[in-house]
């Protein structure tokens, strides 16, 4: 799938989302009530762990971004859950010994879910919160592998045999991460905010190989960024 084509789609139906939401769900918290909002940025990510003889990767991070929506439903004074979509790229530059270096290239659908904490401050808000996200790939490649470029093939587990014929240590992935978010930000009265977020996977996204009881690989998608976003 083009990711350009996907960001611009998501972008699209976040505009969309945007003039329809005008409309605020009230709840039972007071005068607090259920809002939309918009989110892009940029993010710093890497992939970290270690390999098939059990050595730490030593890997550099690469560039990419994210845009998405979020809600924010009240649950108390100052406190509310946060669900969201996104569209993230994530990946690594590898290092790869005496040969040339290489990319990991990943795009996701994320689904984080935080726990907000909105206070007051100034004239506008505080924001901290930390939560759960899953994720889904749905494409990606190595870039510059023996001078290449290869399409990532997504699996929960493979052959040994399926393992060696790809060539490389990232061209089998699977599709499923999931981990922990944190964000701190401040939110202006105008409704527009920034904030810095930080993301640790917590599930291997290296798939099993089937019969090989001396693999040691953990690769887990690591990242911070920073990202604009405005309130409905």
């Amino acid at each position: 799938m083009n990711t350009k084509l996907l960001a611009l789609t998501i972008a699209t139906t976040a505009c969309s989302f945007a003039l329809h939401a005008q409309t605020k769900t009230t709840t039972s918290s007071g005068d607090q009530s259920t809002t939309f909002g918009i989110r892009a940025g940029v993010n710093v990510t890497g992939i970290n762990g270690k390999d098939y003889s059990d050595k730490k990767l030593d890997n550099d991070a690469k560039a990419g971004f994210n845009i998405g929506v979020n809600a924010e439903v009240p649950i108390a004074p100052d406190f509310y859950i946060q669900p969201g979509l996104l569209f993230s790229t994530k990946g690594a530059k590898i290092k790869n010994g005496s040969s040339s270096d290489y990319k990991v290239n990943l795009s996701y659908l994320e689904l984080p879910v935080n726990l907000l904490f909105k206070p007051e401050l100034g004239t506008g808000k505080l924001l901290i919160g930390f939560g759960p996200y899953i994720a889904y790939a749905i494409g990606g490649k190595v870039k510059g592998y023996n001078n290449k470029d290869q399409d990532i093939t997504f699996d929960k587990s493979v052959t040994a045999t399926e393992y060696l014929n790809v060539g490389n240590p990232y061209g089998l992935l699977k599709r499923f991460d999931a981990g922990g978010n944190f964000l701190l930000g401040y939110e202006t009265s105008s409704k527009i905010s920034i904030q810095f977020n930080g993301q640790l996977g917590m599930t291997k996204i290296n798939p099993e190989i089937e019969g090989v009881s001396n693999d040691h690989t953990k690769y887990k998608n690591l990242g911070v960024g920073v990202s604009l976003g405005y309130r409905l």
